[in-house]
């Protein structure tokens, strides 16, 4: 039986995802996994085998369905206003983000260095997405509609980096409370934020606002 299956695996699954995303890989032992799933170490080890091989089947599940919400995204694109896909991709990718908080979780933490003898995820899934992305946005480089300075590698790192910071920790209010994804008013704050600094560094045409 996979965790995909139901049961006890996709129990486990659900109980692993949290604590990682929650705690780090480092920071997560099997004990607590099992705890949380209420089982016991000899039946997590059963159905996932060790810490090592359930957290890589976590990160394959968050990428898979990472990829497909950029697939749907990234189908999304061309349109007859170009400006306009491009700030829809960005809703796309933080509404993703904000309705599936564990994965940026996940991934905040191997930025921290987490997990870090697991070293191919990068390469692996994050690098192929984020290729995907800039490859999609070429043709509007070559129309002029994004300024052909610009280096779209990083400018979609930085909203990798914006998206998942706010997603992750929130921002702090006037009376220093923290305010995350899912306070109405500073997620609309956030995101005409998102569009004014993306709309800038891409250097797109019109008033963004």
């Amino acid at each position: 039986m996979t965790p995909a299956d139901g049961g006890q695996p996709a129990v486990i699954l659900k109980a692993a995802t949290q604590l990682f995303a929650a705690l780090g890989y480092d920071g997560t032992s099997t004990r607590q996994i099992a705890d949380a799933a209420g089982l016991n170490i000899a039946t997590v080890n059963y159905h996932v085998g060790g810490k090592r091989e359930l957290y890589l089947t976590v990160m394959e599940r968050a990428h898979r369905a990472e990829k497909a919400a950029l697939d749907q995204a990234l189908a999304r694109l061309p349109g007859d206003d170009p400006v306009a896909s491009i700030h829809r991709l960005v809703d796309d990718y933080l509404d993703f983000c904000v309705d599936n908080p564990e994965i940026p979780a996940l991934w905040m933490h191997r930025w921290l260095s987490d997990a870090s003898d697991i070293t191919e995820l990068e390469r692996q899934y994050v690098q192929p997405l984020v290729s995907a992305v800039t490859g999609a946005l070429r043709p509007a480089v070559e129309a002029g509609v994004i300024d052909a300075s610009v280096d779209l590698e990083y400018a979609m790192w930085t909203v990798i980096w914006s998206v998942h910071g706010f997603a992750k920790g929130g921002v702090l209010d006037a009376d220093g409370r923290r305010r995350g994804a899912g306070d109405r008013a500073a997620l609309r704050r956030f995101r005409a934020h998102l569009h004014l600094t993306l709309h800038r560094t891409l250097a797109l045409p019109g008033d963004p606002r």
